[in-house]
């Protein structure tokens, strides 16, 4: 998964920069006169995760950066300190560049034919992935890729302007990686996303045969200085490209992929057909 599996450990190496962040961390949440057991919950993080931050080994999200600065009252000293991580904690370091253009898209187009991407996973769609990955995953490193996952899930929510575009096969919703209950609830949450105005979903149906995305799984990005960007993927590895011919290459497939997919209303009306079957 493109952010959730490891290179080595998957787990950010301990550098002098995390350590001097989660110093900072501590410094100013004892200054606040709170405990790591009274302070987790107001970041929404548990009493370990907090800690491993504190120690330097695990690195902190932007959101925990952002409440903590609010929390602390930390004049700005928390969010100086984390300017220098380089790492995002629950993501795989081949995935990074792309998670850092994601917030910057005015247009973002998906074809997914391996699973359901992360945009549009519910909690629990997610955690059964992370629980079923190989090589296994221990509770922390769970839920640091939990917490990396949730945070891009609001991207749709709140990025509102920007235009998203989904085309999944049909097999990856037919396909059960968890039980019917979390299927459905993940089938809801897609038609719920589909409903609102800047998000277009579309499947390609199992009778279309060869198609144009059938070399694999393909995301499209425009920023706002409107410069194009692709995305392609496979096991533990990636490729992001900026080359604008071979970028205009894979616009050409997605276009004909969005003809050769059943209409946005078509696709709804599979949806609720797969979700009446589970």
């Amino acid at each position: 998964m493109a952010d959730d599996v490891p290179k080595g450990s998957g787990e950010s190496e301990t550098s002098e920069s995390l350590k001097a962040f989660g110093e900072v961390l501590k410094a100013f949440r004892k200054r606040a006169a709170l405990t790591q057991e009274q302070f987790a919950p107001r970041v929404g993080y548990s009493v370990p995760m907090v800690a491993s931050i504190e120690q330097g080994r695990r690195a902190p999200s932007k959101k925990l950066v952002d409440k903590a600065e609010v929390v602390l009252d930390a004049f700005g000293v928390i969010r100086a300190a984390a300017r220098p991580l380089t790492r995002r904690a629950g993501l795989a370091k081949w995935f990074e560049e792309w998670a850092e253009l994601e917030p910057l898209a005015v247009t973002l187009n998906i074809f997914e034919n391996r699973y359901l991407p992360g945009l549009v996973q519910t909690p629990a769609y997610a955690k059964t992935l992370f629980e079923k990955q190989i090589p296994a995953l221990n509770e922390e490193q769970i839920e640091t890729k939990m917490v990396a996952r949730l945070e891009r899930m609001q991207l749709i929510f709140d990025h509102p302007q920007t235009i998203y575009s989904f085309i999944f096969e049909e097999h990856v919703l037919r396909r059960q990686v968890a039980d019917a209950e979390v299927m459905r609830e993940q089938i809801d949450h897609i038609l719920a996303i589909g409903e609102r105005s800047h998000v277009d979903i579309q499947i390609m149906p199992a009778s279309r045969g060869h198609h144009a995305g059938i070399d694999g799984p393909l995301q499209l990005l425009e920023t706002e200085e409107n410069t194009w960007y692709a995305y392609c993927e496979g096991q533990r590895t990636s490729q992001l490209i900026s080359d604008p011919k071979e970028v205009s290459v894979l616009q050409q497939r997605y276009a004909r992929m969005r003809t050769q997919a059943l209409s946005v209303e078509a696709s709804v009306g599979l949806l609720r057909e797969i979700r009446g079957a589970l």
